[in-house]
């Protein structure tokens, strides 16, 4: 049996096939089911599926064969109890609070989340649902924002663009401690840098659009649960869901409150392209998270660059902890120009370097923050999350190492 990462992904859909004796023609990949509807030879099959007492497939908004073969390839990843999977990384995301809160309830997130993440969670205190938004690099500014309506603690394991790393493992450990649901974005690392479990997350969210599939091809979204929270103690568990082994009521609840009632569904076809997009994750990273390491030394050491921002770095504050837990630093690196140095003109100097917002990408992507992704939210609010009118953000692609660094000491030339 294999036992390496890339060995593993390549070979589990037609291994889970063949042991399922569900292959169709001998395929090495799970076909494209574009079946909306699912028939059955008795009406009591379907009975038994609706009602949950077989497994099966009813409509397509909530399972189809080629969905479930990449859910279960993604549990295998993240080693995790289940998985389901989402239209974006931010239908994931909704999904998951809109079905496990109510009103009154309590969150602590990062204050360096992704602009859109930042953006929804501000949505839900519309729905009477507050938000603590703190520096969870350091687990006592978790532990000094929990009050007793506290629910669920989110992070990120690498912010974006600011590449500051959470406190992943006492965050951890705090919330076993105190049974608070740990919810952990895993897009910037992915399961091949990191293991979420390790740091005892309860739930991993991942956008399936970035470092999995790579090819900036197609959108896609995962949860998954790794079978580490007791969810018979969670108190908004509907009773309907509370049958059968309590570690799968949380992804039951997210699939039929959100997935079904909500939409937000990923198509077989997106599913199918996710799934043989993933076998290269592992190749893909290594190059790019190289690249990375050296692109980050050499602006780091440029007399037109104010900081740089990559774990690669000794300076960063998370360097350490990135070193010891991480496979690879990372793929995505911001760096602030120097006062004097116009933004707008060295950016349109690149060749290589791409002018689109996106991550995970085979191509290599820059944007400033500040004027795009950032602007909505307003000067106060990026001078909180350390995002400065000069900021850049690169995330690196698979092209030549030496080609990257020759473009962009080019762009930075008098």
């Amino acid at each position: 049996m294999a036992k390496g990462f890339t060995s593993k992904l390549v070979h589990f859909q037609y291994q889970q096939d063949n042991q399922a004796n569900n292959q169709s023609f001998g395929s090495i990949h799970t076909p494209i089911y574009n079946s909306v509807p699912y028939g059955y030879q008795s009406v009591e099959d379907i009975m038994d599926v609706f009602q949950g007492k077989t497994k099966g497939h009813a409509y397509a908004r909530q399972s189809t064969p080629t969905t479930d073969s990449l859910q279960n390839l993604l549990t295998m990843l993240d080693d995790a109890f289940g998985a389901l999977t989402f239209a974006t990384g931010m239908a994931a995301i909704s999904a998951t609070f809109l079905s496990l809160l109510k009103q009154g309830d309590h969150i602590i997130c990062s204050k360096f989340l992704f602009g859109n993440s930042y953006s929804f969670f501000t949505t839900l205190e519309n729905f009477g649902i507050t938000v603590s938004f703190v520096d969870t690099a350091d687990v006592n500014a978790v532990k000094a924002a929990t009050v007793k309506q506290t629910k669920i603690v989110f992070v990120e394991t690498l912010a974006n663009p600011g590449t500051q790393i959470p406190d992943l493992l006492n965050i951890g450990d705090y919330c076993e401690e105190k049974g608070l649901l740990y919810i952990v974005d895993n897009t910037m690392t992915s399961s091949y840098l990191f293991s979420a479990k390790a740091a005892k997350a309860h739930l991993i969210i991942t956008s399936l659009s970035k470092y999995t599939s790579g090819h900036g091809h197609v959108l896609g979204g995962c949860v998954s649960d790794t079978g580490l929270f007791n969810w018979e103690n969670y108190p908004h568990i509907f009773e309907n869901y509370r049958t059968g082994n309590s570690k799968g009521w949380g992804l039951q609840q997210i699939k039929k409150k959100s997935l079904r009632d909500m939409g937000g569904t990923l198509s077989s076809d997106s599913a199918y392209q996710i799934a043989v997009a993933s076998e290269t994750m592992a190749l893909r990273m290594d190059r790019q998270c190289e690249s990375a390491n050296k692109l980050a030394a050499l602006l780091d050491a440029h007399p037109k660059i104010k900081k740089v921002y990559h774990p690669s770095l000794e300076s960063h504050a998370q360097h350490e902890f990135a070193k010891k837990h991480f496979k690879h630093f990372g793929a995505i690196l911001s760096f602030d120009l120097e006062d004097d140095v116009e933004l707008v003109e060295i950016i349109n100097k690149l060749n290589i370097a791409i002018n689109a917002t996106h991550l995970g990408d085979n191509r290599t992507l820059i944007l400033p923050m500040a004027p795009t992704i950032f602007y909505e939210m307003g000067a106060q609010n990026r001078k909180t999350m350390g995002i400065g009118d000069k900021m850049i953000r690169c995330t690196i692609g698979i092209e030549d190492t030496q080609d990257l660094l020759d473009d962009f000491t080019q762009a930075l030339q008098d």
